[in-house]
C-alpha cells in the first residue's frame, strides 16, 4: 500500500501541477489515466458503479464526482478539486486536493487552506487504540472554527483490497466514539468543506454533487495507515 501511494501521489502531482486558464477537465483525466500507466497502474473509478472516467474534477462549488468533458474549460480564478485513486498491485489507494487556477479570492483561498489543515487535524487525531470519532470530531471542529461547514452526505472510508470498505469515517462527529483505531488499519481521510452551508444536491448526470446554496467547496484526501507508533501517510510523496 505505500507503493500504491508514492505512485498514484506521483501522478496526481502531475495533473495538479497541469491546472491552468484554458485546460480542458478532459485534457486533465487523459493526463492522470498516462500517469498512472506510465507507473503500471489501473485508474480505481473508471467504470466503478458506471462512473464514466478516471479523475474527478469538481470546479468550484461542485463538492465531488465532477465529470470531465472537453466542453469544460478551466477559467482563472476557479476552484478545482482532483480526485483520483488507483489499484497498484492488487492494493488501492485514494487521494484528493483543490488548486486553484491562477489567483483566486481572499475567500476561496481560505476555504482551501482550512480544508488542506482539516485534513491535517484529522490524521494528527489517529492514535493507537484512540476512536474513529477522534478523526471525524477534529476535522468538524477545525472547519467551523473557520466559519465553514463540513459536508455530511459524503464521508471518507477504509481501503485496501477493495477501494471502499469499512468503516465510513464521517468528517463531522464526536470525540472518543465509534471503532477503535487499531495498527494495520488503512482509511481515505477526506474532508470536503464548504463555504456556506453543509448541504448537497446531484445534478442530472447522476453524479455530479454541488452546494445546494452555490457556496464554494474543497476537498482534500489522503490514504493513511494506523501503525503501532500513529498514523503514516501513505500519498504524501508530492503532496
Amino acid at each position: 500500500m505505500r507503493r500504491a501511494g508514492a505512485v498514484l501521489s506521483q501522478a496526481l502531482s502531475a495533473v495538479a501541477a497541469a491546472v491552468r486558464p484554458g485546460v480542458t477537465t478532459q485534457a486533465l483525466d487523459e493526463l492522470a489515466v498516462l500517469e498512472l500507466s506510465r507507473r503500471r497502474a489501473k485508474p480505481a473509478f473508471l467504470g466503478y458503479h458506471g462512473f464514466p472516467a478516471s479523475l474527478c474534477v469538481s470546479l468550484n462549488n461542485e463538492i465531488i464526482h465532477g465529470i470531465p468533458s472537453r466542453r469544460r474549460v478551466i477559467r482563472e480564478g476557479d476552484l478545482v478539486s482532483l480526485d483520483l485513486g488507483c489499484l497498484y498491485d492488487g492494493f488501492y489507494s485514494d487521494l484528493a486536493v483543490t488548486v486553484a487556477a491562477g489567483p483566486v479570492s481572499p475567500e476561496a483561498q481560505k476555504l482551501i487552506d482550512v480544508t488542506r489543515s482539516a485534513l491535517a487535524a484529522g490524521i494528527a487525531a489517529m492514535r493507537p487504540q484512540g476512536r474513529l470519532g477522534d478523526i471525524s470530531h477534529a476535522i468538524q471542529r477545525h472547519a467551523e472554527a473557520a466559519g465553514f461547514s463540513v459536508v455530511r452526505e459524503f464521508v471518507g472510508h477504509g481501503i485496501g483490497r477493495s477501494l471502499h470498505e469499512d468503516p465510513a469515517v464521517p468528517n463531522y462527529g464526536k470525540a472518543g466514539t465509534g471503532v477503535r483505531l487499531t495498527a494495520g488499519m488503512v482509511l481515505a481521510i477526506e474532508p470536503m468543506v464548504n463555504a456556506g452551508g453543509w448541504e448537497a444536491r446531484i445534478l442530472e448526470d447522476g453524479w455530479t454533487s454541488v452546494t445546494k446554496d452555490g457556496g464554494l467547496s474543497a476537498h482534500f484526501e489522503h490514504t493513511v495507515a494506523m501503525t503501532d507508533r500513529g498514523p503514516e501517510i501513505l500519498t504524501s510523496h508530492g503532496q
